[in-house]
C-alpha cells in the first residue's frame, strides 16, 4: 500500500496520528475485502484550502471537513469485479506500480480541531473517522438516500471499533 502525504499547512494532526490514519486505510481495504495493493492520496489543508476545493469541484462555496475523489466508479460499492475489464486496468492502476488507483482524500486540520471539541472526543478520533469516512467514499459508497447513510455510518463504526478508536 502506497499513502502519498501532503501538507499544506502547518499542523502536528498529520505526522502525530499517522499510524492510526495508515491503520485506517488498511483496516478499511482488509474489511472491504480489497484484492489489490493500493494508493491513496491524503491531503492536509487549512479551511481556506478546502473551501477553495470545494467551490471549484462542488460548486458549493464553504469550508467542509473532508472531501473524496475517487479514481474508479463502482456499480456496487466495493466490488471489484468492474477492474477486472480492460479499460479499467489501464484507467485504475499504476502502470509502474501495479497498485489500485482509489483517489484523494483531502481533510481540513481547522475542521478536525473544531468537530473534535463540538463532538466531544480527541483530534484523533476525529482525523480517523474522517479518513474511514472517505475511504468508504473512494470504495463506491455514498449517503445520499438514507438507508446508503446507514450502512456507511455501520462500517465507520466498525472499521473504528475494530482498531480501538472510540469517542471516549
Amino acid at each position: 500500500m502506497t499513502i502519498l502525504w501532503e501538507q499544506e499547512v502547518e499542523s502536528d494532526i498529520p505526522e502525530a496520528y499517522r499510524k492510526e490514519i495508515e491503520a485506517v486505510i488498511q483496516r478499511t481495504l482488509e474489511m472491504e475485502k480489497c484484492p489489490y495493493e493500493c494508493e491513496v492520496n491524503i491531503t492536509f489543508t487549512d479551511n481556506d484550502g478546502i473551501r477553495d476545493i470545494n467551490r471549484e469541484f462542488r460548486e458549493l462555496d464553504i469550508p467542509t471537513d473532508v472531501l473524496s475523489f475517487p479514481m474508479t466508479e463502482y456499480e456496487t460499492p466495493a466490488d471489484f469485479s468492474c477492474l477486472e475489464e480492460d479499460s479499467a486496468k489501464i484507467s485504475s492502476f499504476d502502470p509502474d506500480t501495479g497498485e489500485l488507483l482509489l483517489g484523494d482524500i483531502i481533510i481540513s486540520v481547522d475542521r478536525v480541531v473544531e468537530q473534535a471539541e463540538e463532538y466531544g472526543h480527541t483530534p484523533r478520533r476525529e482525523v480517523c473517522f474522517l479518513v474511514a469516512h472517505s475511504m468508504l467514499h473512494l470504495l463506491g459508497y455514498d449517503h445520499m438516500e438514507d438507508e446508503e447513510r446507514q450502512l456507511m455510518e455501520r462500517k465507520q463504526t466498525e472499521i473504528l471499533d475494530s482498531l480501538g478508536i472510540t469517542r471516549n
